[in-house]
C-alpha cells in the first residue's frame, strides 16, 4: 500500500514539474513574443511616422506649388482681362469710326449765315408727313430718320388736345431759291431778316420743320402766344427737336415756329443748361453728332 502510495506521488510529482518546466516555458515564450511584437511595431510605427513626414512634406511642396501656379493663373487672367478689355475698347473705337462714317456730317453743322450748302445737296432719304399732322393737307417731308420722332411729338402733342401741325418741311436749293425771290418781291430787302438764302436755310437738310395752328395758319402772328408753342417749349427737347432762332438771336428775326431736330442727347442738354444750339462752338456740337439719331 505504502509502495503504491509512493509510487502515485512519484509519478504526481513528475508530472508537477513537468507542468511547472511546461508553464515556464510557456511564459518565457510569451514574454518573448511579447518582447518581438513590441520591437516590431516600435519598427512599423517608426517606418510609417517616416513615411507620414515624408508625405506631409511632399503636401507642403505641393500646396506651396498649387499657391504659386495660383498667382500665376491669376497674373494670367488679369493680363487676359486687361488684353480682352484693349480689344472691346479697340472694337467700339473701330464701330464709333464706322457709324460715323455712316453719319451725314452736315447735320450737325450751324449754318443760317455761317456754313454753305450747296445747291446738289439733299438728304440721303425724305419721308412723307403723314396729311393728318400738316396744315392745308399738301405734300410735306422731313429727313427719313427724323421722323419716328416727329411722329411721336405730333401725336403727344394730339394726345395732350394741343392744336398743333406742319406747316412746312423739306426744301431743297431750287425750292429755297424760289421761295426767296417770292419773298423779296414782297418785302424787298426786308426778306433777309426773316428767310435764308438758298444754301442757307436749316429747311434743306430736311431736320427742320416750321409748326402751325389752326388760329394762327401760315401768317405764324402770335404763335409764341399759342397753348402750342407752350407746349413745344416745355416738351420738344424731349424728341430732339430745339428752337432755331429765339428772341434776341443774332442771325434771323425771333421764329417760334421754326424747330430744328438736332439728336435727343443735345435738345435735352441744351434745356437743361438753358442754352441754345447757335450759342455753342461747332466742335461741341459735333461731339453729339454720332449720337444724333440714338
Amino acid at each position: 500500500m505504502k509502495a503504491g502510495l509512493g509510487g502515485f506521488l512519484s509519478r504526481y510529482g513528475a508530472i508537477l514539474i513537468l507542468a511547472v518546466v511546461v508553464a515556464a516555458a510557456l511564459a518565457y515564450g510569451a514574454y518573448r513574443y511579447m518582447q518581438w511584437s513590441d520591437a516590431r511595431l516600435a519598427a512599423v510605427t517608426a517606418d510609417y511616422e517616416s513615411r507620414l513626414e515624408t508625405v506631409s512634406g511632399e503636401l507642403a511642396r505641393a500646396e506651396a506649388d498649387n499657391t504659386a501656379l495660383g498667382g500665376n493663373l491669376e497674373a494670367e487672367r488679369e493680363r487676359n482681362d486687361a488684353f480682352a478689355s484693349q480689344i472691346e475698347d479697340i472694337s467700339g473705337t473701330v464701330g464709333k469710326l464706322d457709324k460715323l462714317s455712316k453719319t451725314d456730317p452736315e447735320l450737325l453743322i450751324k449754318y443760317s449765315r455761317v456754313f454753305f450748302l450747296n445747291e446738289n445737296y439733299s438728304p440721303e432719304g425724305v419721308e412723307k408727313i403723314d396729311k393728318q399732322y400738316v396744315y392745308g393737307n399738301p405734300d410735306e417731308y422731313v429727313h427719313e430718320d427724323v421722323w419716328p420722332y416727329l411722329e411721336e411729338l405730333l401725336e403727344d402733342a394730339a394726345d395732350d388736345d394741343v392744336d398743333l401741325s406742319v406747316i412746312s418741311g423739306y426744301r431743297s436749293f431750287g425750292t429755297q431759291a424760289a421761295l426767296k425771290a417770292g419773298y423779296r418781291v414782297t418785302y424787298g430787302s426786308g426778306a433777309n431778316a426773316f428767310s435764308a438764302d438758298q444754301g442757307y436755310s436749316e429747311h434743306q437738310l430736311g431736320t427742320t420743320v416750321d409748326f402751325t395752328t389752326d388760329s394762327v395758319g401760315s401768317s405764324f402772328t402770335g404763335f409764341d402766344g399759342t397753348e402750342a408753342f407752350a407746349w413745344l417749349e416745355k416738351n420738344a427737347h424731349r424728341y430732339g427737336f430745339v428752337l432755331s432762332y429765339p428772341a434776341g438771336n443774332t442771325y434771323y428775326q425771333y421764329e417760334p415756329w421754326h424747330w430744328r431736330f438736332v439728336g435727343v442727347d443735345l435738345a435735352r442738354d441744351l434745356h437743361r443748361d438753358g442754352e441754345h444750339f447757335y450759342d455753342l462752338d461747332q466742335r461741341e456740337i459735333d461731339t453729339y453728332l454720332i449720337n444724333i439719331f440714338d
